[in-house]
Formats: structure tokens, sequence, C-alpha cells
């Protein structure tokens, strides 16, 4: 079992920035793949960036709303993975949580992953 806590959220205006993190314990961290999901009020938690294992290349996929805007990293030396969210919008308000693959390749389905962190809001004002 991988017990995941991110960090980093909070308020910022829309064209800011914001860097979270997660930092997981438990199993080989390098080994499975790691993703960023989001969940705004009334809404279905959804996919927003994932990066693979080592043994895929650290491989990274993005949510199509995100792509350009935000950076999915890991340091492995350090359990941890980031997500990078630059030019903010008022549409990515929500509650954002990391998750850990039961596998190595980046996947985006919420199924695919085992254990979840407890989550961190972050909140972009218009």
């Amino acid at each position: 079992q991988v017990q995941l806590v991110e960090s980093g959220g909070g308020l910022v205006q829309a064209g800011g920035s914001l860097r979270l993190s997660c930092v997981a314990s438990g199993r080989s961290f390098s080994t499975y793949g790691m993703g960023w999901f989001r969940q705004a009020p009334g809404k279905e938690r959804e996919f927003v960036a994932g990066i693979s294992g080592t043994w895929d290349g650290g491989t990274t996929k993005y949510a199509a709303s995100v792509k350009g805007r935000f950076t999915i990293s890991r340091d492995n030396a350090k359990n941890t993975v980031y997500l990078q969210m630059n030019s903010l919008k008022p549409e990515d308000t929500a509650v954002y949580f990391c998750g850990a693959s039961m596998y190595s390749t980046v996947l985006a389905g919420q199924n695919s992953y085992g254990s979840w962190g407890q989550g961190t809001q972050v909140t972009v004002s218009s």
C-alpha cells in the first residue's frame, strides 16, 4: 500500500501559478505511474496529468484542457511528484488529488489507481 500526501494548493489570481507536490511512502516509488486528478464542486473527478514509472521512461500524458499550461514531473530520489500549474484559469478551481497507479504505464482511468491522497484545494479567482 502507498500513502500519499499532497501540498501546495491555495488561492491565486487568474494567470498566476502554483506548484503542487505529492510525497509518497510505501512500495518502491520509481516503479509505478503517478497521476493528478481534480474534482470541482458538483462534477466528477477528472484526469489532469500522469507520468509513468522509470521502466516506461517517465512518459507524460495530459488532459486537453491543461496541455501547454501544466507540467507533471517526478523526483524519484525524493519520492515526490509535482504538478506545475501556469496560466491558471477560474475553471481550474477544484480539489486536486494525486494517485499512485497499479501499473508502470501512465493511464488516465481512475480504476488504474490504487492509492489516493487526501486532496489539496486550488482556487483561482477572476
